[in-house]
């Protein structure tokens, strides 16, 4: 499947460079591989460049759901059909990053990588945090999701920009989520290792971002009333069962990063 792997990234020299190196090994030949900076006071810019990948630069800081909108726009310029999108942490796996770009054969699924979390020994925290966004999302949805926070997924390109998501920050990954279901996107959920190394670095506030989270969860029901509308714009990609032909590009995407919200791996 043709195929983009995007990297959000905010201060990670430590960490981005094994990450693009990690992936470069198993990336298939010719296919993308962007790092968005996202206004890094350090050289995560210069490292990921040296490692490999391409790197498009904000700025500023504008938050993770701004660099993957940014990313995504670009995978799309260049025709790839869906992206990958990994942490820059170092806390997923290049090889399940590359099983995600080849799991199934719908070009229109939001693929979601489920994370053991209590198995990983991630911080306490992070493990309830998660479980709020699961216990809302699944609620709200009528449909029981495992992980809804994992950075690990692959975002089909037209349908997920034509969603229209607006958030900047975490939620960004769990209003897309909502919107998806909304529009009638097919959603897989697959099984992923995950890495919490003692010294791993996280911009994640595990009080302030859960409830923006919610809070936008509650903006996301309102605009859709309840699941129940797709949004505007996500019309033209939902499946339908009388057309094969693929979904088509949104003939406009504007930015809309606005909210500084530091981006970053949960």
């Amino acid at each position: 499947m043709n195929g983009c792997a995007i990297i959000p990234a905010y201060d990670a020299e430590r960490t981005v460079g094994e990450v693009v190196r990690s992936l470069r090994a198993v990336w298939p030949e010719g296919a993308p591989l962007l790092v968005i900076d996202d206004g890094s006071t350090d050289r995560t810019a210069e490292v990921a460049r040296a490692a490999g990948a391409e790197v498009i630069v904000h700025p500023k800081n504008l938050g993770k759901g701004a660099a993957l909108r940014t990313g995504m726009r670009e995978a799309l310029r260049r025709g790839a059909v869906v992206a990958v999108s990994v942490d820059a942490d170092g806390q997923h796996r290049a090889e399940d990053a590359r099983r995600l770009l080849d799991e199934g054969d719908d070009p229109r699924a939001l693929i979601l990588g489920i994370r053991d979390l209590v198995g990983a020994g991630a911080p306490r925290a992070n493990q309830i945090s998660n479980r709020i966004s699961n216990f809302f999302l699944s609620f709200f949805a009528r449909r029981p999701f495992l992980d809804t926070q994992c950075g690990l997924r692959r975002y089909p390109l037209a349908a997920t920009l034509g969603l229209d998501a607006r958030d900047e920050g975490y939620a960004f990954e769990a209003e897309v989520i909502l919107r998806a279901v909304a529009a009638g996107l097919p959603l897989v959920e697959v099984p992923v290792s995950v890495i919490y190394p003692p010294d791993r670095v996280t911009h994640f506030d595990s009080v302030k971002d859960p409830a923006r989270i919610v809070t936008r969860v509650i903006k996301t029901l309102v605009v859709t009333r309840g699941l129940s509308l797709a949004p505007a714009s996500a019309d033209a990609f939902a499946p339908r069962a009388t057309s094969s032909r693929p979904p088509r590009a949104p003939d406009r995407v504007e930015p809309t990063d606005r909210r500084a919200t530091p981006p970053g791996p949960l």
